[in-house]
């Protein structure tokens, strides 16, 4: 029913709902307003934005590959937005080489998601892409995304995780950008950055890179998310990690290119397996860009005008 009512609004044409998908394609565009975006996002409204603990006093401050300062970087950058319930809140996006050099990635559920009980799906708004973003400054300027391009699986269906990825269009170009990747093997070494809000570890709670001030880091090799034993296994790959929300849509760069964004945290113990939450290793993830879905998306971007 939650497809049929997205379809119908497609061909219907509603503002503010994406009406630039021809009819038979699995591409869907949805266009923002990008009215008083800008001057919205006002320093005071993002430092009031909730992060995690801090660690307790004199807890020594941990840097190793499940979390460290990453570095200053013009082409990963904080996405600000006003969720489906009305509320501020931040993902990580990258810019990617594009056609049109206004193209960036996040995950899905940074653009569209539906309520706790999988009803109701909705777009966000008020979408601000600052790159660098530190410390509350925005030295590389900031973009207004014009525009949301997702998989149509993933406006149906928001547990659909291999889907959970997005690209946008900015209101300008960039002067830099990551290669982008499609199709690379999964089990090659990575880093995963992110502008995460909150940590579990107390060494790395509290902490700018924990508290969506800075950039942050992982790094190792991903293993595939064998899923819980109940349920088949996804394409989501992942290392082990501590950043919390925020990391979402935060770039995995392998070989030199973006090959998958962070969507999920999951648990594997040392031979592979899935394990209860806080019994092993907490990785984060996202599925391995593929040409099925990953390259139409860019496409469908980085062609817009």
């Amino acid at each position: 029913m939650r497809m049929l009512s997205v379809v119908a609004l497609l061909l219907l044409g509603v503002p503010g709902v994406a009406a630039a998908s021809p009819p038979g394609t699995d591409v869907v565009v949805h266009d923002l307003d990008t009215n008083g975006v800008a001057s919205y996002w006002t320093p005071d409204r993002v430092a009031a934005m909730p992060a995690g603990p801090s660690a307790p006093p004199g807890t020594p401050p941990v840097d190793d590959a499940t979390g460290a300062p990453g570095p200053i970087s013009r082409t990963i950058g904080r996405l600000f937005f006003v969720d489906r319930d009305g509320e501020d809140s931040s993902c990580t996006a990258t810019v990617v080489v594009s056609a049109n050099k206004r193209t960036a990635v996040t995950a899905g559920h940074c653009v569209h998601t539906a309520n706790l009980i999988g009803q109701d799906p909705k777009w966000h708004s008020k979408m601000l892409f600052v790159p660098g973003f530190r410390d509350g400054a925005r030295p590389f300027g900031e973009f207004v995304v014009r525009q949301a391009v997702v998989h149509r699986t993933w406006i149906a269906d928001d547990q659909q995780t291999e889907f959970d990825q997005a690209f946008l269009v900015l209101d300008k170009p960039s002067r830099v950008s990551e290669d982008i990747a499609f199709g690379r093997p999964a089990d090659r070494f990575a880093r995963e950055y992110g502008y995460p809000r909150a940590a579990g570890q107390a060494g790395h709670q509290g902490r700018p890179e924990f508290t969506g001030q800075r950039l942050a880091q992982c790094w190792g090799t991903p293993v595939l998310n064998p899923g819980h034993p109940d349920l088949a296994p996804e394409n989501v790959w992942g290392v082990p990690c501590d950043m919390g929300g925020g990391s979402s849509g935060g770039p995995r760069i392998s070989g030199g290119a973006v090959v998958g964004v962070n969507v999920q945290s999951f648990n594997v113990d040392a031979g592979g397996r899935w394990c209860p939450f806080g019994q092993c290793v907490r990785h984060l993830g996202g599925a391995q860009f593929s040409w099925k879905i990953t390259a139409a998306l860019h496409h469908r971007a980085s062609t817009s005008g």
